[in-house]
């Protein structure tokens, strides 16, 4: 349909953004420091953006355009109010989209998909609910305690940390457990060389940390031990 719509002389357009901030319904973006009419059918053609424009690169036009689509910039203002409302209840469980180089890219479908590292997990089970407080595997053990979570968020979790270790994992917030008791039978019980716990960033692995902490204490040996954090999009903290 030929309609009323805005037209952007990226020429003039000094990249300053103001445009993007008064357009309610979301028709303009920046793209590459200049401002873009990125969604036709979402600009009414009345114009906030004009005023506010310092060099003059908007203007009106009239031009064949998709129809102002009224019901589709009421679902994106819907959806960005979600995404902006602040965040009640435990930080560990706030939502987050990590987006990474490679991700939108199609995968290769001509040849088939090769593992480039083995698993390097050593023994079954591996949670900590399930595991037993001895067995042979534990023998002169280093122990890595691990977030489920970690091997998720953190891409080398296998040759960096699982390698070579007796990999035990679980969640305090989900299983809803204190593993202080189990962890310190199996270091008690057994000849552990090392302790290495790798949690998340997130509070509630606070709870693993500690347990695997109280438990080389109550344990009454002095064995080495460190702790390490991942952040959810995948990088040591410390």
């Amino acid at each position: 349909m030929i309609r009323k719509i805005i037209r952007i002389d990226e020429e003039k357009c000094n990249g300053c953004g103001l445009c993007t901030k008064a357009c309610h319904e979301g028709a303009i973006e920046m793209v590459n420091g200049k401002a873009k009419l990125v969604r036709e059918n979402f600009c009414d053609g009345f114009g906030d953006c004009l005023p506010n424009c310092p060099t003059g690169a908007i203007s009106f036009e009239e031009r064949e355009a998709p129809a102002y689509d009224e019901g589709a910039v009421a679902a994106a203002k819907k959806a960005k109010s979600v995404e902006q409302a602040p965040f009640q209840g435990c930080p560990g469980s706030r939502f987050m989209q990590i987006k990474r180089e490679g991700d939108l890219q199609e995968p290769q479908t001509s040849a088939p998909v090769v593992p480039k590292t083995a698993s390097r997990l050593n023994q079954w089970p591996c949670q900590i609910k399930l595991l037993p407080v001895q067995a042979p595997f534990f023998d002169g053990a280093k122990l890595l305690i691990a977030a489920d979570c970690t091997a998720y968020a953190y891409a080398n979790m296998h040759e960096e940390f699982m390698r070579g270790k007796v990999t035990i994992i679980g969640c305090p917030k989900l299983d809803a457990v204190d593993y202080s008791e189990k962890l310190t039978e199996i270091i008690k019980n057994n000849d552990i060389k090392s302790v290495t716990v790798v949690r998340m960033e997130v509070p509630c692995c606070g709870g693993l940390q500690r347990a695997a902490e109280n438990a080389l204490l109550n344990s009454g040996k002095f064995i080495q031990w460190q702790v390490v954090t991942i952040s959810r999009d995948g990088r040591i903290l410390d």
